[in-house]
């Protein structure tokens, strides 16, 4: 004869061994019987013992397996390519690439290229002037456009990007400046110089200004001999980063103070 010792209310064992039984309490008087018979707990008691231990788990199908493996794949690609975009963006340092020479020498051609190659975003002093004062080119204009380019340049370096300023720099302290602004976020500098002939400058400027009169401006022979007599042209050491960023001119404590001095806020 078998052990009444675990028996429940209604004479049968109880659904679950973890069964409590103030859970008990709830059940309907009456017993359900099955088709064969046998008791088995009722309606609310099946549903209240469901709340507390949970609907019994079914056979996995399949399907099931399937779409458990496929939400792990899918869980591990996903963390996989976020520490491959955290690992990137620590290990990428932006680049700070200038373009230096006289005009009509390459440069804007070669910005363009690295604008494209390096995904870079590129900043032509030319085009911005252009755009808004056409035929006038001042020089106090020239400044402000220069320094306002260059804050939106060493922003983008800041965020990540690679910045191709397009512009002269025919001053070693402009060079200078901006190599030791980028140093300060982290970024690397690349130094790109252009040089012609006058001959060839001269052929490359009056066939510029017969096809694309709106990018350029008229130069003389006498402007373009005293532009070429002024240029600091870049040393060896500067052109591969080897040579130490100079110190600021006498005056200036650091070189973010001479670039404001150098490139103003707005036109005086």
């Amino acid at each position: 004869m078998s052990s009444t010792k675990n028996m429940g209310r209604f004479g049968q064992r109880p659904c679950h061994p973890q069964l409590s039984e103030h859970l008990l309490k709830w059940a309907s008087p009456s017993p359900r019987h099955t088709r064969n018979g046998t008791r088995s707990c009722p309606s609310r008691l099946r549903a209240r013992t469901r709340a507390v231990i949970g609907r019994p788990a079914r056979r996995a199908t399949a399907g099931d397996i399937t779409l458990r493996r496929a939400r792990i794949a899918v869980r591990a690609n996903v963390s996989n390519d976020e520490a491959f975009g955290r690992k990137r963006v620590m290990m990428r340092r932006p680049t700070l690439f200038l373009t230096v020479g006289l005009p009509c020498t390459g440069k804007t051609t070669a910005a363009r290229r690295i604008e494209i190659e390096q995904k870079a975003l590129r900043l032509t002093k030319d085009e911005w002037v252009k755009a808004l004062y056409g035929h006038e080119n001042p020089p106090s204009a020239q400044d402000v456009i220069e320094g306002r380019l260059i804050q939106i340049g060493l922003r983008a370096l800041e965020l990540g990007n690679n910045v191709v300023i397009d512009y002269g720099l025919w001053s070693r302290d402009e060079r200078s400046a901006l190599r030791q602004a980028a140093a300060d976020l982290g970024a690397t500098v690349e130094m790109r110089y252009f040089e012609l002939t006058p001959a060839e400058q001269r052929r490359r400027l009056d066939q510029r200004q017969a096809e694309a009169p709106h990018t350029t401006w008229p130069m003389s022979d006498e402007e373009l001999a005293e532009w070429a007599a002024n240029i600091d042209i870049p040393t060896p050491g500067e052109l591969d980063g080897s040579e130490p960023i100079d110190d600021p001119p006498a005056g200036f404590a650091t070189w973010d103070e001479w670039r404001r001095h150098r490139w103003p806020p707005s036109v005086s």
